[in-house]
């Protein structure tokens, strides 16, 4: 077979009806990565190789649909990627590692703000961040929060998983609910109605990087308290904290027992093995009961009885949920640089990224304002309730910044153990505030 070369009129005119189309299939992928690679600015260096050191995946197609990107842009440019795999709680540790010893994989794909915590390590990527900004609508606020270091992009969000509330329909029905409660007071009602009426619902206590971190914050949030002000000033110890855990107290003594070791993995297999009526999650859990619905009973009829919601509103007025970013940084130390910015300039192309949203049955959510008309939102009710979580999130930082030190405290989970040792009893809310505080001021001052 012969190769043909493509002029950038040749990519410009595939590209457009290919988008046009929605989603690529086979020698149609190749075409337009072939095509892609001839045109893009980003050209890899000679014999460059790509290591990427990625969280292992909660979806099978998600993954399915990532190998395949990752093919594709191996085929076009002839760079191969390795891609490694790690449990969600151990990217972030590995990363530091390569970051402090100069030497690992040349790209990690993380969460929330793992970029900050050495953004003098990672290699600059604002012309990436500029070309998909123009090309596909502008970022959506929280991702430039997170992409960014100073003037310039040190990371570029990937995607988004929306940490929404996951329920039985069936289980809070029989604890006198209809639905999930729009505001905390009521949503304390369900879950004390869930254990003494149906079956229990309940939050990671351990230290989960995701779940764990996402519905603490939001506590936190909900009931006015901040670990810091506007100006990085450290406001942990206030009314408002003692009250977000007086609240997250009650609540934890409605949580089915187990939670205090549940890391970002326990929620999914008790909620799919219906031990557990009411969690936080990304849609994977719906996701893995849709695949098995086929071949496994008890996965239809989990798929079938289970919804999602958005997390409630606290005395604060107002959301503040804390979805999980997905940034995809390279080190400095790469020495194929111009290889890692094709790779992820390529990974957010539409012809691409359109496809991988599919595969991920909304389990990944995008962080350009273009991918909004994506079908996947439309393709399932119970799936359009994340659409928009990029938008909604609040970031890492709170009222803060989200460089180093907001990186630094949610890596060392200073929220996430103050919660955790007043619901377990380990300490009493004055102590745990004061421990809190210790570490915050030690790694803001």
């Amino acid at each position: 077979m012969s190769q043909r070369k493509f002029t950038r009129r040749d990519v410009l005119k595939t590209g457009a009806a290919l988008t046009g189309a929605g989603v690529l299939q086979g020698a149609d992928l190749a075409l337009f990565a072939q095509a892609w690679a001839q045109s893009t600015p980003w050209k890899p260096e000679k014999g460059a190789k790509l290591q990427l050191l990625r969280w292992k995946r909660f979806v099978q197609s998600e993954e399915d649909g990532f190998v395949a990107l990752v093919a594709a842009f191996t085929k076009a440019t002839g760079v191969p990627v390795t891609v490694l795999n790690e449990s969600l709680d151990d990217v972030q540790p590995k990363a530091s590692v390569a970051a402090n010893t100069g030497q690992g994989p040349d790209i990690f794909w993380g969460l929330y703000s793992l970029p900050h915590l050495f953004p003098a390590k990672c290699l600059d990527v604002t012309d990436v961040a500029d070309y998909l900004g123009r090309k596909y609508g502008g970022w959506v606020p929280s991702a430039v929060t997170y992409g960014k270091s100073g003037k310039g992009w040190i990371a570029i969000p990937v995607g988004y998983n929306g940490n929404i509330i996951n329920y039985r329909k069936s289980m809070i029905e029989k604890a006198g609910f209809k639905e999930v409660p729009k505001d905390t007071a009521a949503f304390m009602e369900l879950m004390k109605a869930l254990k003494a009426k149906s079956v229990a619902g309940g939050f990671a206590l351990g230290r989960a990087s995701g779940d764990g971190n996402a519905w603490v914050h939001w506590c936190l949030w909900a009931h006015g308290a901040n670990l810091v002000d506007a100006k990085d000033k450290v406001v942990i110890n206030s009314p408002e904290t003692v009250k977000a855990l007086e609240y997250a107290k009650q609540l934890s003594t409605h949580f089915v027992p187990g939670t205090a070791s549940w890391n970002d993995a326990f929620n999914n297999k008790a909620f799919l093995e219906s031990q557990v009526s009411l969690t936080n999650n990304g849609v994977s859990i719906y996701a893995a009961a849709k695949a098995n619905a086929g071949k496994d009973p008890k996965a239809k009829e989990v798929m079938d009885d289970m919804d999602h919601s958005l997390w409630p509103v606290g005395p604060v007025g107002k959301p503040t949920e804390f979805h999980v970013a997905y940034p995809m940084l390279a080190m400095r130390y790469t020495k194929s640089p111009q290889a890692a910015k094709a790779f992820m300039a390529f990974t957010l192309e539409a012809e691409n990224y359109n496809k991988w949203l599919l595969a991920a049955v909304a389990y990944i959510t995008h962080p350009l304002n273009a991918y909004d008309a994506n079908p996947v939102w439309t393709s399932d009710k119970k799936l359009t309730i994340v659409r928009d979580v990029a938008k909604r999130t609040l970031t890492a930082g709170g009222l803060g910044s989200v460089g180093e030190k907001a990186a630094s405290a949610l890596a060392d989970f200073v929220i996430l153990d103050m919660f955790a040792s007043v619901c377990t009893d380990r300490a009493t809310v004055k102590d745990a505030i004061a421990v809190a505080e210790r570490q915050a001021r030690r790694i803001y001052r």
